[in-house]
């Protein structure tokens, strides 16, 4: 006679707080026999491990809870137990970062981060062991007030302004924002659904002559994007994949001689693995241009349609950016490379802002200049590389 199998639990995260070291993280649990489905009428476990999927900064790790019930192991059918569980954190996941535990199934990612204790009764403590503290601010300063999805924008390319006197676009600055448009805040990519990867993204530059008479930009280059990111997953000891597949947009909001536009449909891979202390991520871009090219009919000749982006740093220090495009048909192309270095690291300040230094040659740095050749060498700050 075969012995019934147990039923299989709904395991939900009710808290997240430091764990006993520094490399742990302490998890509440409820685990609840929903009595439905297969086996609705037979008792449950608590479970010793739970598969998870931990998201930080935009890569994914699997991680194992280990989990001790915090009463009777047995839950019987339509009730629930608790349990206390810890996971090893990835050595790979920055300080401080916002992160996103998911265990699967329909069940939402519960987002939390873990700051540095400062104090054993100070702020910093309460915050880690997620106490409330006394209300700090009026309504208005607090966005997320009334903004249930301001979780779901983050942001994407570099933020800096940088500086190089001497030329017609002395000046160049970056803002950009991507934004989740389904799903909860960070659950993409696992056992997510699939629609959770879609994404909009908008990236401005600015290209500004501040020597010449009134100080007018140059060139503005607007970019709006949708595209599908697919976060870094660990494939084998040490080397992540990801990648992202997208429409782009670009134009620089001029008529007449001036007007350019183009769009292009992109697919771009990326591996990452470690060197040492350093972070290496590489991955080729093949683009298309779909549309009318009016504005620019040989851009394709300047630009191509296929490039290179190549990072080493690390999370904390130096970090070297490098964006290639080449034609190999015409022979034409850029490459431009972006050195930044935490401020805190070279002087003593509270100022969260990195050293930004920022390097181009070749054709078209802004869509007006598309098919002038030119040299750039500026410097300046970031707040995000």
């Amino acid at each position: 006679m075969a012995v019934p199998a147990a039923a299989q639990p709904r395991v939900l995260v009710e808290s997240i707080a430091p764990g006993a070291d520094a490399s742990s993280v302490a998890v509440e649990v409820a685990v609840i026999n929903a009595a439905d489905g297969p086996g609705a009428a037979l008792p449950a476990e608590v479970p010793a491990q739970v598969d998870a999927t931990l998201i930080a900064a935009e890569r994914q790790y699997r991680v194992i809870l280990t989990c001790s019930p915090d009463g009777a192991a047995r839950i019987e059918p339509g009730q629930f137990a608790t349990a206390s569980c810890s996971f090893a954190l990835p050595g790979a996941v920055p300080a401080g970062a916002d992160m996103q535990l998911s265990l699967g199934g329909a069940a939402p990612a519960y987002a939390f981060s873990l700051p540095a204790v400062r104090g054993e009764d100070g702020e910093g403590s309460r915050l880690a062991l997620g106490l409330p503290l006394a209300d700090s601010a009026v309504p208005s300063a607090q966005p997320e007030s009334g903004n249930a999805f301001l979780g779901n924008l983050s942001v994407y390319q570099p933020i800096y302004a940088a500086y190089g006197p001497g030329t017609n676009s002395d000046a160049r600055l970056q803002i950009s924002f991507k934004y989740q448009l389904f799903g909860d805040a960070g659950a993409v990519g696992g056992d997510a659904p699939i629609v959770n990867g879609v994404h909009f993204g908008y990236t401005q530059r600015l290209f500004w002559d501040l020597g010449a008479d009134s100080s007018p930009f140059r060139n503005i280059d607007f970019m709006p994007e949708l595209f599908y990111l697919q976060p870094a997953v660990e494939v084998s000891n040490g080397l992540a994949l990801g990648g992202q597949l997208g429409v782009r947009h670009e134009s620089n909001g001029r008529d007449g001689a001036q007007s350019r536009s183009a769009n292009t449909v992109y697919l771009q891979p990326v591996g990452t693995f470690d060197v040492g202390d350093y972070t290496v991520s590489v991955g080729p871009r093949l683009f298309f241009y779909v549309g009318d090219l009016e504005d620019n009919p040989d851009i394709r000749r300047y630009r191509g349609s296929t490039g290179l982006f190549l990072e080493v740093g690390q999370d904390d220090g130096l970090r070297l950016t490098t964006q290639s495009r080449f034609n190999f048909s015409s022979g034409k192309g850029a490459v431009e490379g972006e050195l930044s270095y935490p401020l805190d690291r070279i002087v003593d300040t509270d100022l969260n802002l990195y050293v930004f230094g920022q390097g181009f040659v070749g054709y078209g740095e802004n869509l007006l200049d598309y098919d002038r050749h030119t040299t750039r060498l500026r410097i300046g700050f970031a707040i995000v590389r």
